[in-house]
């Protein structure tokens, strides 16, 4: 279990100079909407504990010189949960970031509804994520920071319906709260660790360092641009290949350089979005995020050269619709000998995640730029490619499938793989005469970007 903060320990960690909200006042029945005996009793106690007269505090501060709206709940006033109360401050909360223009980051630790207002206190979720579509629409971040516990309804809204989430080592995080799981239940699930490996959350943050990394990520979420993001420079090989098995050759070797080293070069620095929403993370399969690129914030989707699973291209898919509500350009680096086609990717859904990324790209209304930096296998690397702004290093080739499984296909021997990569036209200059791409970087021909 993390260390316990009060709902202003928890501001501090972030801001130095927060400013409350004034509050809407609600005019309440003897011990609340249900008469539920010893409530008001209840509350008047943990307003004497904590020096709090709800549950949640919202206000603005400063976090790295971006302003943001802050909403940091009390756990010590009844276990942070949501009531009537609760539900006004945070529209208050949302309606002032809708109006000022700012980000929303909340700063969670609940048990849930509360109990003593029944089902009214349990509808405060659909206000809540009314508020937080209200403020998606507008094109505006929401971060949520997730603290000890952070269970139940909080969870499901503010939690998990953040655009980036992070959250503090240690944490209890999960839907379900201690108190409610099967007694056999393990533990262990329910641990912010546990969720970052379930791709539902992006990353664990020590409190020391949380100041740091949340202003990263403000300052590179509220920064949009409509310029493309130029493709990268190779890193790799410079002359272009002789043969298509050459180019199938230079594509997999080792030592060409790969995804990670491209990003390094690109991006003054970086962070990173895992997981896919749907319980599952790709890693080593695909790398997603934001960067600072010559002062400008572009967002990342980049291929390992791993055979790519599902949850990799369904947070591919999360990556460039983030990007494209908040108006920030893409770049995409395309370096897969396919989809992973085992049975376990079958039962993952592999065919709906490729459509959707199909769709996220060919929906965006950002500009997205493609670099080709290894290899490109059938649909599974074309998915992540943006139509018409493709480019190509000279170690690197594109194919409808690998030409081993291609003379398969053709029911041909494994002594006519080298002659069917050549029929299959894969090589870099191939791909730009037949205007599948636009260029090859580093290329002096003249079909390199800017020419």
């Amino acid at each position: 279990m993390t260390e316990r903060r009060t709902a202003r320990e928890a501001v501090a960690l972030v801001t130095g100079d927060f400013a409350e909200l004034p509050y809407p006042a609600r005019d309440s029945a003897p011990d609340g909407p249900l008469a539920w005996q010893g409530y008001d009793a209840s509350r008047a106690r943990a307003t004497g504990r904590t020096g709090e007269e709800e549950s949640v505090v919202c206000g603005t501060g400063t976090v790295e010189g971006t302003r943001a709206v802050l909403i940091a709940f009390e756990f010590g006033f009844l276990g942070g949960s949501l009531g009537e109360r609760t539900g006004d401050r945070l529209e208050t909360a949302y309606t002032y970031a809708r109006a000022r223009r700012l980000p929303v980051v909340s700063l969670v630790a609940t048990g849930g509804s509360r109990m003593q207002e029944g089902m009214l206190a349990l509808t405060q979720l659909q206000r809540v994520a009314r508020q937080s579509i209200l403020t998606r629409e507008a094109g505006l971040p929401q971060i949520a920071v997730l603290r000890d516990p952070t269970t139940g309804g909080g969870w499901a809204t503010l939690g998990a319906g953040a655009d980036v989430t992070l959250a503090l080592p240690g944490a209890q995080v999960g839907f379900a709260g201690s108190r409610v799981r099967p007694p056999d239940a393990d533990p262990a699930a329910y641990t912010a660790e546990a969720q970052l490996a379930a791709g539902a959350v992006d990353a664990v943050v020590r409190p020391e360092e949380l100041r740091h990394c949340l202003g990263r990520w403000l300052r590179l979420l509220t920064t949009p641009s409509t310029e493309p993001a130029p493709p990268p420079r190779p890193l790799g090989a410079t002359g272009l290949p002789a043969t298509g098995w050459d180019a199938v050759r230079r594509a997999r070797s080792p030592r060409r350089p790969r995804a990670d080293a491209y990003l390094s070069a690109y991006f003054t620095h970086r962070v990173t979005l895992n997981g896919d929403r749907c319980g599952g993370a790709d890693p080593d399969g695909i790398l997603c995020g934001f960067g600072e690129h010559e002062g400008r914030t572009v967002a990342y989707a980049a291929h390992t050269g791993t055979a790519t699973r599902p949850a990799g291209y369904r947070t591919a898919t999360r990556l460039l619709r983030l990007a494209d509500r908040l108006g920030i350009p893409a770049l995409t680096l395309v370096d897969t000998p396919g989809a992973a086609n085992d049975a376990e990717a079958e039962r993952q859904a592999v065919g709906a995640a490729i459509a959707d990324l199909f769709g996220a790209v060919a929906a965006a209304r950002v500009p997205i730029t493609t670099l080709l930096i290894g290899e490109g296998g059938s649909g599974g690397a074309l998915a992540l490619a943006a139509p018409g702004d493709t480019w190509a290093t000279p170690d690197s080739y594109f194919s409808v499938i690998g030409p081993e499984m291609a003379a398969a296909i053709l029911k041909r021997g494994p002594e006519e793989v080298e002659a069917t990569a050549d029929q299959l036209r894969i090589r870099p200059q191939d791909l730009v005469e037949l205007g599948v791409i636009r260029g090859i970087v580093g290329d002096r021909s003249g079909s390199e970007p800017g020419t």
